[in-house]
């Protein structure tokens, strides 16, 4: 299917911001966006437009029923001055997953991947460069048929938007965080839509963050329904290290969002990079392996982040505990600087993991 390109004229194009030591996570948006229509079965019209406000009916279906999903990737720009793409076929596929738990079509792999390089294509000048920092990917698709009744849309709007970003919390990988662990708050069921990338389950997190905030953390441990095992950490997924350097991933089920940074992690380990492997992590067990030592670092994984070292545990009724002397220890600090360099293009990564965006 062939794209169709509207761009702004050259004079009416933003430039790319200068200093890049300001750029903050998901705060800028570059000149154009891709943008496709579903309906009567299929997608239609795929276009590069500018960046701009959608036109959307009261009785949009998004609005009232919620039936949208999301991604989030990065491009960066390695050190020859090429853009290079990371692992999006894995969003590809998350994205995929995500529309059939809600009900909507599929986009199709090839279509998406001509998208995706053709806007970076356009976009190249607002890849930043400097350490940290990436061209943020945020594709996403909602319901837009303007109907009241209960039931699947028919017709959906596609689209992705880049943005460039610096670290997605302030004080980046050098400052561990704090998560609250709450038994009244739960992010997901089972049965539910946990494992897929939606709204929905982001906009129940937002009262159980202000509360996480409150306490002084940066987001929440999310426990199992019955309180005992361990899910995710706000909006990455846990992870907690061995005395003997073993990184613990809670097995995925329908309840966690299998992040691709986990994945990654555990493909790294299956080639003998590092040690890690998946668990159910029993609460209790968790937090007596803080106290006794045999667990040593905890962080979270996630595109945003990549790794988050968690250097508190508070609970809610004012307790806490602390993970080590509480500052990113060396196991997380040794994977986050080689996962970094695959992205950078400092070192080279496995082979499939990075893609050259290709100048049309």
């Amino acid at each position: 299917m062939e794209i169709r390109y509207e761009l702004l004229p050259k004079d009416q194009q933003k430039s790319p911001m200068k200093d890049e030591t300001r750029l903050g996570f998901g705060q800028i948006r570059t000149n154009h966006m891709f943008l496709a229509d579903y309906r009567g079965g299929e997608w239609h019209d795929p276009r590069i437009v500018p960046y701009g406000p959608f036109s959307l009916m009261p009785g949009a279906m998004c609005l009232h029923y919620s039936q949208a999903i999301f991604e989030g990737a990065k491009a960066f720009r390695h050190p020859d001055g090429e853009v290079r793409i990371f692992r999006y076929d894995k969003n590809i596929s998350r994205f995929n997953l995500s529309a059939e738990t809600l009900c909507m079509p599929e986009m199709p792999e090839d279509l998406h991947w001509e998208a995706i390089l053709r806007l970076l294509d356009v976009e190249r000048e607002w890849c930043p460069s400097i350490p940290a920092s990436s061209l943020y990917i945020r594709p996403f698709m909602f319901a837009s048929q303007d109907s009241l009744g209960v039931k699947p849309s028919a017709e959906y709007l596609f689209c992705i938007m880049v943005s460039p970003s610096g670290p997605y919390y302030p004080g980046g990988f050098s400052q561990a965080v704090s998560l609250l662990v709450s038994k009244k708050y739960h992010r997901a069921a089972p049965g539910g839509t946990g494992a897929a990338k939606t709204g929905g389950n982001y906009a129940a997190s937002l009262r159980p963050c202000e509360v996480a905030h409150a306490a002084g953390c940066a987001q929440v441990l999310y426990l199992d329904v019955n309180n005992t095992m361990i899910e995710e950490a706000g909006s990455m997924n846990h992870f907690h290290v061995l005395k003997d350097g073993t990184f613990i991933i809670p097995e995925f089920d329908d309840c966690i969002l299998t992040s691709i940074t986990s994945s990654s992690v555990l493909e790294l380990a299956a080639a003998g990079v590092l040690k890690a492997r998946q668990e159910v992590v029993p609460l209790e067990g968790f937090l007596e392996g803080i106290r006794s030592g045999e667990i040593i670092e905890c962080g979270g994984f996630g595109t945003a982040a990549v790794i988050s070292p968690v250097g508190r545990y508070v609970f809610e009724n004012g307790d806490s505990i602390m993970v080590g002397d509480g500052t990113p220890g060396k196991h997380s600090t040794n994977l986050y600087n080689l996962y970094s360099s695959f992205q950078s293009g400092q070192k080279e990564a496995p082979m499939g993991w990075m893609r050259h965006v290709p100048h049309f």
